[in-house]
C-alpha cells in the first residue's frame, strides 16, 4: 500500500477542553504520513494557545485562524485550501480516532479500489466515557439510502483527492458533512464502509444530535436549498426521513455492555 500524505482537517471553536486529546488521537495513528490542519473559528478561550504549544513539538500540525466566527463550513473550506494530501480526512475537535483508523481505511480503499470510504464508530459521553453504542451502516451504502438518512459519521469519512479533486464544503453552519457525502455518492453511487468501529463520537449536551427539533429544521433546509425541492416534496422527504430514523436506522445501532 502506498504511503501517501493524508490531510486531516480539524475545525475548532472554544475547544480548549477537548482539542489536545483530538490531536493526540491523530498523533497516535499507526499510519504516520499525515498533516493536521487546525482552523480556529475565532475562539475566545485558550484553544489557540494549546494548539500553538502542540505545534512546537510536532511540525506536522498547522494552525490557521479566522478573524471572525464564521461557522464550521467556512473553517473546513480554509483547511481544504491549505491541504496538500492525496487523501482528505475530517475530525471534529471533540472527537477521537482509534489508533489504526487511517491504516485500516487506506488498506480497505486500496484492496477494494475505492476513492471514498468511512467506518462504523462508537459513542461516548461528554466526559469521554463509552456509552456502549456502536453506529453502523449498510455494507453497500447507496445514494438513495444516504439521501434519507446520514449514515456517515463526519469523523470517519476519507476521500481520494486525485479522484474527486477538492470538494468545496457548504458554508452553512449545520449539516455540511451530509451535503459533502451526498455530493460524493451522487458521483460514485455506492460506498463500502470499513465494517468496524474506528473512532469515538462525543455526544455533548449542546450538540446538534441532541436537539432533535433543530435537526429536523436543518434537514428540511437541506432538501429545500441543497436539492432544490419544492416545499411539498421536501415535506414528503422529511416524513420518509423520520420513518428511517425511527424504524430503519435503529437496526444499525449496536448496543454493547459497558464495563467499569
Amino acid at each position: 500500500m502506498e504511503s501517501a500524505l493524508v490531510s486531516v482537517i480539524i475545525p475548532t471553536f472554544n475547544s480548549a477542553q477537548f482539542i489536545a486529546e483530538a490531536i493526540q488521537s491523530v498523533q497516535l495513528q499507526s499510519y504516520a504520513n499525515w498533516e493536521i490542519i487546525v482552523v480556529d473559528d475565532a475562539s475566545q478561550d485558550t484553544t489557540v494557545t494549546i494548539v500553538s504549544e502542540l505545534i512546537k513539538a510536532d511540525a506536522r500540525i498547522q494552525l490557521y485562524q479566522l478573524a471572525q466566527n464564521s461557522g464550521t463550513g467556512v473553517a473546513r473550506n480554509l483547511g481544504l485550501e491549505k491541504a496538500k494530501g492525496k487523501y482528505l480526512a475530517f475530525l471534529d475537535s471533540d472527537d477521537l480516532w482509534k489508533p489504526h483508523k487511517l491504516e485500516k481505511q487506506l488498506q480497505w480503499m486500496h484492496i477494494h479500489q475505492l476513492p471514498f470510504t468511512f467506518s462504523f464508530y462508537d459513542c461516548m459521553d461528554e466526559n469521554g466515557q463509552p456509552l456502549g453504542r456502536e453506529i453502523q451502516a449498510p455494507k453497500n451504502l447507496t445514494y438513495n439510502q444516504l439521501f434519507f438518512c446520514n449514515y456517515i459519521g463526519n469523523l470517519t469519512g476519507i476521500y481520494d483527492v486525485a479522484f474527486f479533486g477538492k470538494i468545496p464544503i457548504s458554508p452553512n453552519r449545520k449539516r455540511q458533512d451530509w451535503m459533502l457525502w451526498l455530493t460524493i455518492l451522487k458521483r460514485i453511487r455506492t460506498s463500502q464502509p470499513v465494517p468496524e468501529s474506528l473512532a469515538f463520537y462525543r455526544i455533548r449536551s449542546n450538540s446538534i444530535s441532541t436537539a432533535k427539533v433543530n435537526l429536523l429544521k436543518h434537514n428540511y433546509a437541506i432538501y429545500r436549498k441543497h436539492h432544490g425541492l419544492t416545499s411539498i416534496k421536501a415535506s414528503l422527504c422529511m416524513l420518509l426521513f423520520l420513518w428511517k430514523q425511527l424504524v430503519v436506522k435503529p437496526k444499525y445501532v449496536k448496543e454493547t455492555k459497558v464495563t467499569s
